[in-house]
Protein backbone atom coordinates (compact mmCIF):
# COMPACT_ATOMS: atom_id res chain seq x y z
CA UNK A 1 0.00 0.00 0.00
CA UNK A 2 1.29 3.80 -0.50
CA UNK A 3 3.44 2.80 -3.20
CA UNK A 4 4.25 3.49 -6.90
CA UNK A 5 4.86 0.43 -9.37
CA UNK A 6 7.26 1.08 -11.91
CA UNK A 7 6.16 -1.37 -14.74
CA UNK A 8 3.75 -2.30 -17.57
CA UNK A 9 0.21 -1.88 -15.86
CA UNK A 10 -1.46 -5.09 -17.48
CA UNK A 11 1.25 -7.16 -15.94
CA UNK A 12 0.97 -5.14 -12.14
CA UNK A 13 -2.35 -5.55 -12.32
CA UNK A 14 -2.60 -9.35 -12.93
CA UNK A 15 -0.86 -9.42 -9.64
CA UNK A 16 -3.08 -7.33 -7.67
CA UNK A 17 -5.37 -9.08 -5.22
CA UNK A 18 -9.08 -9.76 -5.92
CA UNK A 19 -11.45 -7.18 -4.31
CA UNK A 20 -8.08 -4.81 -3.27
CA UNK A 21 -9.00 -1.99 -4.18
CA UNK A 22 -11.93 1.40 -3.61
CA UNK A 23 -11.51 3.65 -6.18
CA UNK A 24 -9.93 3.29 -9.80
CA UNK A 25 -9.10 6.94 -11.06
CA UNK A 26 -7.03 6.64 -14.29
CA UNK A 27 -6.44 8.22 -17.35
CA UNK A 28 -5.64 5.56 -20.08
CA UNK A 29 -4.01 6.40 -23.30
CA UNK A 30 -5.86 8.30 -25.94
CA UNK A 31 -5.07 7.17 -29.01
CA UNK A 32 -3.15 8.55 -31.17
CA UNK A 33 -4.08 12.18 -29.30
CA UNK A 34 -0.84 13.15 -28.01
CA UNK A 35 2.28 13.91 -30.02
CA UNK A 36 2.61 11.92 -33.15
CA UNK A 37 5.88 13.42 -34.42
CA UNK A 38 10.15 12.24 -33.34
CA UNK A 39 10.05 15.54 -31.08
CA UNK A 40 8.46 14.95 -28.11
CA UNK A 41 9.46 11.55 -25.50
CA UNK A 42 5.82 10.78 -24.85
CA UNK A 43 4.18 10.37 -27.86
CA UNK A 44 4.94 6.34 -27.93
CA UNK A 45 2.34 5.37 -25.34
CA UNK A 46 -0.28 7.11 -27.67
CA UNK A 47 0.66 5.46 -30.56
CA UNK A 48 1.07 2.01 -29.73
CA UNK A 49 -1.97 0.93 -32.14
CA UNK A 50 -2.13 1.31 -35.94
CA UNK A 51 -6.54 1.12 -35.77
CA UNK A 52 -8.67 1.65 -32.63
CA UNK A 53 -10.01 -1.88 -32.51
CA UNK A 54 -6.48 -2.87 -31.30
CA UNK A 55 -6.63 -0.07 -29.08
CA UNK A 56 -10.50 -1.12 -27.51
CA UNK A 57 -8.79 -5.37 -27.56
CA UNK A 58 -6.01 -3.95 -25.29
CA UNK A 59 -7.96 -1.41 -23.09
CA UNK A 60 -10.75 -4.43 -22.26
CA UNK A 61 -7.60 -6.36 -21.21
CA UNK A 62 -7.00 -4.36 -18.54
CA UNK A 63 -10.66 -3.65 -17.78
CA UNK A 64 -11.05 -7.17 -17.12
CA UNK A 65 -8.45 -6.47 -14.65
CA UNK A 66 -9.81 -3.66 -13.21
CA UNK A 67 -13.49 -5.45 -12.66
CA UNK A 68 -11.67 -8.40 -10.64
CA UNK A 69 -9.80 -6.05 -8.34
CA UNK A 70 -12.50 -3.41 -7.35
CA UNK A 71 -13.95 -4.17 -4.62
CA UNK A 72 -17.98 -4.55 -4.84
CA UNK A 73 -18.79 -1.48 -4.17
CA UNK A 74 -16.21 0.16 -5.40
CA UNK A 75 -16.14 3.03 -8.32
CA UNK A 76 -14.32 3.60 -11.58
CA UNK A 77 -13.30 6.47 -13.19
CA UNK A 78 -11.52 6.38 -17.17
CA UNK A 79 -10.77 9.51 -19.30
CA UNK A 80 -11.33 9.38 -22.95
CA UNK A 81 -10.50 11.48 -25.52
CA UNK A 82 -13.78 12.89 -27.05
CA UNK A 83 -12.82 10.96 -30.37
CA UNK A 84 -13.07 7.10 -28.70
CA UNK A 85 -15.00 7.91 -25.39
CA UNK A 86 -17.98 6.51 -26.81
CA UNK A 87 -16.42 3.46 -27.91
CA UNK A 88 -14.68 3.21 -24.79
CA UNK A 89 -18.06 3.43 -22.42
CA UNK A 90 -19.07 1.01 -24.71
CA UNK A 91 -16.42 -1.37 -23.92
CA UNK A 92 -16.45 -0.62 -20.42
CA UNK A 93 -20.32 -1.45 -20.42
CA UNK A 94 -19.95 -5.16 -21.09
CA UNK A 95 -18.16 -5.22 -17.36
CA UNK A 96 -19.46 -2.31 -15.94
CA UNK A 97 -22.50 -0.21 -14.98
CA UNK A 98 -21.71 3.12 -16.74
CA UNK A 99 -23.14 5.59 -13.78
CA UNK A 100 -22.88 8.64 -16.34
CA UNK A 101 -20.24 9.89 -18.89
CA UNK A 102 -18.85 12.71 -17.23
CA UNK A 103 -17.94 15.95 -19.47
CA UNK A 104 -14.90 17.87 -18.56
CA UNK A 105 -15.60 21.15 -20.15
CA UNK A 106 -12.26 22.88 -20.72
CA UNK A 107 -12.46 26.63 -20.26
CA UNK A 108 -11.22 29.31 -22.95
CA UNK A 109 -7.92 29.69 -24.32
CA UNK A 110 -7.58 26.20 -22.68
CA UNK A 111 -7.13 24.44 -25.37
CA UNK A 112 -5.74 25.28 -29.37
CA UNK A 113 -9.61 25.67 -30.28
CA UNK A 114 -8.71 30.23 -30.24
CA UNK A 115 -5.37 29.57 -32.94
CA UNK A 116 -7.66 28.30 -35.67
CA UNK A 117 -9.05 30.29 -38.75
CA UNK A 118 -12.72 29.07 -37.65
CA UNK A 119 -13.46 29.71 -41.37
CA UNK A 120 -11.00 25.65 -42.10
CA UNK A 121 -13.01 23.78 -39.49
CA UNK A 122 -14.32 20.62 -41.28
CA UNK A 123 -16.07 19.62 -37.78
CA UNK A 124 -16.68 21.20 -34.69
CA UNK A 125 -13.60 21.93 -32.20
CA UNK A 126 -12.67 19.04 -29.56
CA UNK A 127 -12.91 21.64 -26.10
CA UNK A 128 -13.75 18.79 -23.67
CA UNK A 129 -12.57 15.10 -22.36
CA UNK A 130 -14.93 12.55 -21.30
CA UNK A 131 -14.87 10.63 -17.69
CA UNK A 132 -16.77 7.02 -17.69
CA UNK A 133 -18.14 6.78 -14.09
CA UNK A 134 -18.88 3.21 -13.60
CA UNK A 135 -20.09 0.74 -10.84
CA UNK A 136 -20.45 -3.06 -10.40
CA UNK A 137 -23.35 -4.10 -11.77
CA UNK A 138 -26.03 -3.56 -8.54
CA UNK A 139 -23.73 -1.92 -6.30
CA UNK A 140 -26.43 0.31 -5.65
CA UNK A 141 -28.94 -1.63 -5.48
CA UNK A 142 -31.16 -0.72 -8.45
CA UNK A 143 -31.66 -2.91 -11.26
CA UNK A 144 -32.87 -1.72 -14.47
CA UNK A 145 -33.72 -5.11 -16.04
CA UNK A 146 -31.48 -4.95 -19.20
CA UNK A 147 -30.49 -8.26 -20.59
CA UNK A 148 -28.37 -9.92 -18.09
CA UNK A 149 -28.32 -7.24 -15.60
CA UNK A 150 -30.43 -8.51 -13.45
CA UNK A 151 -28.89 -11.81 -12.79
CA UNK A 152 -25.55 -9.62 -12.12
CA UNK A 153 -26.90 -7.19 -10.24
CA UNK A 154 -28.69 -10.05 -7.79
CA UNK A 155 -25.59 -11.82 -7.40
CA UNK A 156 -23.61 -8.65 -6.45
CA UNK A 157 -26.25 -7.76 -3.88
CA UNK A 158 -26.20 -11.00 -2.02
CA UNK A 159 -22.67 -10.21 -1.57
CA UNK A 160 -22.16 -6.51 -0.97
CA UNK A 161 -25.34 -6.34 1.51
CA UNK A 162 -25.31 -10.19 3.24
CA UNK A 163 -24.04 -8.97 6.56
CA UNK A 164 -27.50 -7.13 6.77
CA UNK A 165 -29.59 -9.33 5.40
CA UNK A 166 -28.08 -12.07 7.67
CA UNK A 167 -29.22 -9.95 10.75
CA UNK A 168 -32.81 -9.54 10.01
CA UNK A 169 -33.26 -13.26 8.60
CA UNK A 170 -31.46 -13.99 11.65
CA UNK A 171 -33.87 -12.25 14.13
CA UNK A 172 -36.95 -13.11 11.91
CA UNK A 173 -36.17 -16.72 12.65
CA UNK A 174 -35.14 -16.16 16.45
CA UNK A 175 -38.61 -14.76 16.72
CA UNK A 176 -40.45 -17.79 14.95
CA UNK A 177 -42.05 -15.21 11.85
CA UNK A 178 -42.36 -16.06 8.53
CA UNK A 179 -41.62 -13.66 6.05
CA UNK A 180 -45.77 -13.29 5.19
CA UNK A 181 -45.79 -12.99 9.21
CA UNK A 182 -43.63 -10.00 8.72
CA UNK A 183 -45.76 -8.20 5.87
CA UNK A 184 -48.85 -8.95 7.83
CA UNK A 185 -46.85 -6.20 10.62
CA UNK A 186 -45.94 -4.26 8.47
CA UNK A 187 -48.64 -3.19 6.68
CA UNK A 188 -47.92 -4.85 3.40
CA UNK A 189 -50.06 -7.50 1.47
CA UNK A 190 -48.97 -10.90 2.97
CA UNK A 191 -47.87 -12.86 0.06
CA UNK A 192 -45.23 -11.00 -1.57
CA UNK A 193 -44.87 -8.07 0.13
CA UNK A 194 -42.24 -5.75 0.24
CA UNK A 195 -40.86 -7.24 3.86
CA UNK A 196 -40.66 -10.76 2.68
CA UNK A 197 -39.93 -10.12 -0.59
CA UNK A 198 -36.37 -7.85 0.17
CA UNK A 199 -35.88 -7.60 3.93
CA UNK A 200 -34.63 -11.51 3.63
CA UNK A 201 -33.79 -12.59 0.43
CA UNK A 202 -30.22 -12.47 -0.38
CA UNK A 203 -30.53 -11.65 -4.24
CA UNK A 204 -33.28 -8.98 -3.70
CA UNK A 205 -32.45 -7.15 -0.40
CA UNK A 206 -33.70 -4.13 -0.09
CA UNK A 207 -32.93 -1.48 3.36
CA UNK A 208 -36.11 -1.89 5.55
CA UNK A 209 -37.25 2.10 5.98
CA UNK A 210 -37.39 3.13 9.68
CA UNK A 211 -41.42 3.04 9.82
CA UNK A 212 -41.57 -0.83 9.35
CA UNK A 213 -38.58 -1.68 11.16
CA UNK A 214 -39.87 0.22 14.17
CA UNK A 215 -43.52 -1.83 13.46
CA UNK A 216 -41.23 -4.97 13.69
CA UNK A 217 -39.50 -4.11 16.94
CA UNK A 218 -42.78 -2.78 18.91
CA UNK A 219 -44.46 -6.23 17.96
CA UNK A 220 -41.25 -8.35 18.47
CA UNK A 221 -40.03 -7.40 21.80
CA UNK A 222 -36.22 -8.69 22.38
CA UNK A 223 -35.90 -9.18 18.71
CA UNK A 224 -34.43 -7.10 16.14
CA UNK A 225 -32.58 -4.87 19.08
CA UNK A 226 -30.40 -2.97 16.98
CA UNK A 227 -31.14 0.59 16.49
CA UNK A 228 -32.47 1.80 12.93
CA UNK A 229 -29.77 4.42 12.85
CA UNK A 230 -27.04 1.73 13.31
CA UNK A 231 -28.01 -0.54 10.35
CA UNK A 232 -28.76 2.83 8.15
CA UNK A 233 -25.11 3.32 9.10
CA UNK A 234 -23.55 0.30 7.82
CA UNK A 235 -25.98 0.24 5.21
CA UNK A 236 -24.17 3.49 3.56
CA UNK A 237 -20.81 1.93 4.88
CA UNK A 238 -21.71 -1.15 2.44
CA UNK A 239 -22.94 0.34 -0.47
CA UNK A 240 -21.03 2.54 -3.22
CA UNK A 241 -20.08 5.09 -1.84
CA UNK A 242 -20.97 8.90 -3.23
CA UNK A 243 -21.26 11.97 -1.90
CA UNK A 244 -21.96 15.45 -3.63
CA UNK A 245 -23.68 18.70 -2.40
CA UNK A 246 -24.94 22.20 -3.91
CA UNK A 247 -21.29 24.00 -3.23
CA UNK A 248 -19.48 20.81 -5.55
CA UNK A 249 -20.10 20.02 -8.84
CA UNK A 250 -22.89 17.26 -8.81
CA UNK A 251 -24.07 17.14 -12.61
CA UNK A 252 -22.34 15.58 -15.59
CA UNK A 253 -20.49 18.51 -16.76
CA UNK A 254 -17.66 19.63 -15.08
CA UNK A 255 -15.91 23.03 -15.69
CA UNK A 256 -12.57 22.66 -14.00
CA UNK A 257 -9.62 24.47 -15.19
CA UNK A 258 -6.60 22.78 -17.29
CA UNK A 259 -3.30 22.67 -15.77
CA UNK A 260 -1.25 26.02 -16.64
CA UNK A 261 2.09 24.74 -18.32
CA UNK A 262 5.29 24.63 -16.08
CA UNK A 263 8.89 23.14 -16.59
CA UNK A 264 8.85 19.53 -16.56
CA UNK A 265 4.31 19.40 -16.60
CA UNK A 266 3.31 15.96 -18.02
CA UNK A 267 1.46 16.18 -20.90
CA UNK A 268 -1.62 14.88 -19.40
CA UNK A 269 -1.69 16.02 -16.02
CA UNK A 270 -5.05 16.70 -14.68
CA UNK A 271 -5.85 19.17 -12.42
CA UNK A 272 -6.24 18.31 -8.46
CA UNK A 273 -9.09 20.16 -7.73
CA UNK A 274 -10.68 17.48 -10.48
CA UNK A 275 -9.31 14.68 -8.99
CA UNK A 276 -9.89 15.82 -5.34
CA UNK A 277 -13.39 15.72 -6.36
CA UNK A 278 -13.46 12.23 -8.06
CA UNK A 279 -12.01 10.94 -4.76
CA UNK A 280 -13.92 13.13 -1.80
CA UNK A 281 -17.37 11.95 -3.92
CA UNK A 282 -16.37 8.14 -4.39
CA UNK A 283 -14.42 6.91 -1.93
CA UNK A 284 -14.11 7.10 2.40
CA UNK A 285 -11.29 7.95 4.01
CA UNK A 286 -8.45 5.31 4.62
CA UNK A 287 -9.90 3.92 1.47
CA UNK A 288 -7.01 2.46 -1.33
CA UNK A 289 -7.57 4.32 -4.92
CA UNK A 290 -5.65 3.25 -8.06
CA UNK A 291 -3.76 4.93 -10.66
CA UNK A 292 -2.41 2.54 -13.16
CA UNK A 293 -1.41 5.31 -15.41
CA UNK A 294 0.25 7.68 -12.41
CA UNK A 295 2.10 9.85 -15.15
CA UNK A 296 3.57 12.57 -12.49
CA UNK A 297 1.56 11.10 -9.76
CA UNK A 298 -1.19 13.74 -9.10
CA UNK A 299 -4.03 11.05 -8.61
CA UNK A 300 -1.84 9.66 -5.78
CA UNK A 301 -0.98 13.36 -4.27
CA UNK A 302 -4.87 14.28 -4.18
CA UNK A 303 -5.62 10.27 -2.95
CA UNK A 304 -2.27 11.03 0.36
CA UNK A 305 -3.72 14.53 0.89
CA UNK A 306 -7.46 13.36 1.62
CA UNK A 307 -6.49 10.62 3.87
CA UNK A 308 -6.73 7.52 1.34
CA UNK A 309 -4.20 4.83 0.69
CA UNK A 310 -3.06 5.04 -2.63
CA UNK A 311 -1.35 2.40 -5.06
CA UNK A 312 0.08 4.07 -8.61
CA UNK A 313 1.55 2.29 -11.24
CA UNK A 314 3.58 4.29 -14.45
CA UNK A 315 5.85 2.62 -17.13
CA UNK A 316 7.94 5.39 -17.88
CA UNK A 317 10.75 5.52 -15.22
CA UNK A 318 11.21 9.16 -15.44
CA UNK A 319 7.61 9.90 -14.34
CA UNK A 320 8.04 7.04 -11.72
CA UNK A 321 10.63 9.17 -10.26
CA UNK A 322 8.55 12.35 -10.09
CA UNK A 323 5.48 10.67 -8.80
CA UNK A 324 7.56 9.35 -5.85
CA UNK A 325 9.13 12.38 -5.07
CA UNK A 326 5.52 14.54 -5.35
CA UNK A 327 4.10 12.09 -3.10
CA UNK A 328 6.56 11.55 -0.49
CA UNK A 329 6.62 16.04 -0.32
CA UNK A 330 2.87 15.79 0.29
CA UNK A 331 0.94 16.19 3.66
CA UNK A 332 -1.92 13.75 4.81
CA UNK A 333 -4.44 16.60 6.16
CA UNK A 334 -7.54 14.21 7.10
CA UNK A 335 -7.48 12.83 10.21
CA UNK A 336 -9.31 9.85 11.56
CA UNK A 337 -12.51 11.64 13.04
CA UNK A 338 -13.44 12.63 9.42
CA UNK A 339 -14.34 9.38 8.91
CA UNK A 340 -17.37 9.85 11.01
CA UNK A 341 -17.71 13.39 9.81
CA UNK A 342 -18.09 11.43 6.29
CA UNK A 343 -20.80 9.03 7.43
CA UNK A 344 -22.82 11.76 9.44
CA UNK A 345 -23.08 13.20 5.87
CA UNK A 346 -23.79 9.48 3.82
CA UNK A 347 -26.14 9.49 7.02
CA UNK A 348 -28.45 12.61 6.58
CA UNK A 349 -28.50 12.16 2.93
CA UNK A 350 -29.79 8.74 3.01
CA UNK A 351 -32.01 9.62 5.51
CA UNK A 352 -33.74 12.05 2.78
CA UNK A 353 -34.19 9.19 0.40
CA UNK A 354 -35.49 6.73 2.52
CA UNK A 355 -38.23 9.09 3.71
CA UNK A 356 -39.09 9.64 0.10
CA UNK A 357 -39.29 6.14 -0.37
CA UNK A 358 -41.68 5.48 2.85
CA UNK A 359 -43.72 7.97 1.99
CA UNK A 360 -44.28 6.57 -0.92
CA UNK A 361 -44.70 3.01 0.34
CA UNK A 362 -47.76 4.51 2.22
CA UNK A 363 -49.07 5.93 -0.86
CA UNK A 364 -49.15 2.30 -2.43
CA UNK A 365 -50.43 0.94 0.52
CA UNK A 366 -53.49 3.45 0.82
CA UNK A 367 -54.43 2.91 -2.65
CA UNK A 368 -54.28 -0.67 -2.39
CA UNK A 369 -56.53 -0.50 0.87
Amino acid sequence: MNQIVQGDCLEVLRGMPDCSVDLICTDPPYFGVKGGGSKGRFEWWDRQWDKPAKFLEWLDSIAAEWARILKPNGSLYCFASPRMAARVEVMLGERFNVVNRITWQKPPFATKAEMFRKEDLRGFFPASESIIFCEHYGADNIAKGEAGYQAKCDELRGFVFEPLRAYLDGERQRAGLTPDEVNLICGFREKGGMAGRHWFNASQFAMPTKTSYEKVQSTCPGYFRREYEDLRREYEDLRRPFSVTADVPYTDVWTFPTVSHYPGKHPCEKPSAMLEHIISASSRPDAVVLDCFAGSGSTLVSAKKLGREFIGIEIDPHWCDIARGRVGQTQRFVSDCDRLQWLETQVQAQGQKIKKLERQQLSLFDQAI
